[in-house]
């Protein structure tokens, strides 16, 4: 098929029913062509080398699992490895997607870049989390190496009940059998930070207020404000009232800022957050996630003063344009 540039749509690549609805509104309010393409059950001919799109926006999930979907995960590694090959212009490509599902590659990359993280090593086997677990602070947690939506992640107050948990062989090390073994750290102020970024910038950033027992962060589904308003919900909304989680807009130091921006400039991330904490115990603070699934936050003018799919449509159309402008 020939296709002139000018009229090739944008292809939004996922496989969640409800996260990126405000995305497909700020596309249709546009009026710019795009495809949606199910992740979940999707095909390509290893033959062609002619791309349809002027743009291939990666939105594929790590927790696709949770939802049935876990044979999109590692598929579209090899997708956007043959994109890539055959010139298609990716957002949250190849390289990106490698570190969005591999919490052991993020964390090697904080160690290159200098910034700190928990302590953490890597199983491959539940056998072997007694022994990771040596010289770490209790309690640590057991994280599965692809997870997502705070999925695979299990808090251990002390070695003994780690251990008892081996032998009663309740230690899921997840869909490619492989976890961290990581400090957990105590929230100062009783939240969490997540900075969102575009372009491998800084967009905005929010605090995350949790009890410090939920590991399901996703800013998508925070329905209320630290000053109680309630937020109208635009993802996750029957999950939403469950978590309890409340949140508020913040600009973070500009050496935080310049961190993060390093953290995904050098991870291939286009569009993504990142998650740090501050030790309740010295102060100390501490990078620990990193996001190429970015959901931005729920109601988000009332939070952060902005509309980011705004933005994010902005820097999908002007990389759009660039290509066939070069075509």
């Amino acid at each position: 098929m020939s296709t002139s540039a000018s009229t090739k749509p944008i292809a939004i690549y996922h496989e969640h029913p409800d996260w990126f609805k405000p995305l497909f509104e700020e596309l249709d309010a546009r009026g710019i062509p795009y495809v949606r393409l199910n992740a979940a059950e999707h095909t390509y001919d290893l033959a062609e080398d002619e791309t349809p799109y002027s743009l291939f926006f990666n939105r594929m999930s790590p927790s696709a699992y949770l939802r049935g979907n876990e044979n999109g995960i590692f598929y579209t590694l090899g997708l956007l490895g043959h994109l890539e090959r055959t010139g298609t212009p990716t957002v949250n490509g190849h390289k990106a997607f490698q570190y969005e599902t591999n919490k052991a590659l993020q964390l090697s990359l904080l160690q290159s870049l200098g910034l700190p993280y928990p302590k953490a090593r890597v199983i491959n086997h539940a056998s072997q989390a007694v022994k990771a677990a040596e010289g770490l602070r209790f309690p640590v947690v057991v994280k599965a190496n692809i997870g997502g939506s705070g999925a695979g992640i299990v808090k251990y107050d002390s070695v003994e009940s780690l251990a008892q948990s081996v032998a009663n062989n309740e230690i899921d090390l997840g869909i490619d059998h492989t976890a961290l073994v990581q400090e957990f750290i105590p929230a100062r102020g009783g939240y969490i930070h997540r900075v969102e970024t575009l372009g491998g910038k800084y967009l905005y950033a929010i605090k995350v207020y949790t009890t410090g027992e939920s590991f399901n962060l996703c800013p998508a589904d925070i329905c209320q404000t630290t000053t109680g308003v309630e937020l109208v919900r635009n993802a996750c909304a029957l999950d939403a009232p469950k978590n309890g989680l409340k949140v508020e807009g913040y600009t973070p130091e500009q050496e935080v800022i310049d961190a993060i921006e390093a953290i995904m400039q050098n991870s291939g991330i286009d569009v993504g957050g990142i998650e740090y904490i501050i030790d309740d115990r010295d102060g100390q603070i501490y990078y620990y996630d990193v996001n190429a699934l970015s959901n931005f936050v729920a109601d988000a003018v009332n939070v952060i003063g902005f509309n980011p799919h705004k933005k994010l449509v902005d820097f999908l159309e002007k990389k759009a344009q660039l290509v066939t402008e070069e075509v």
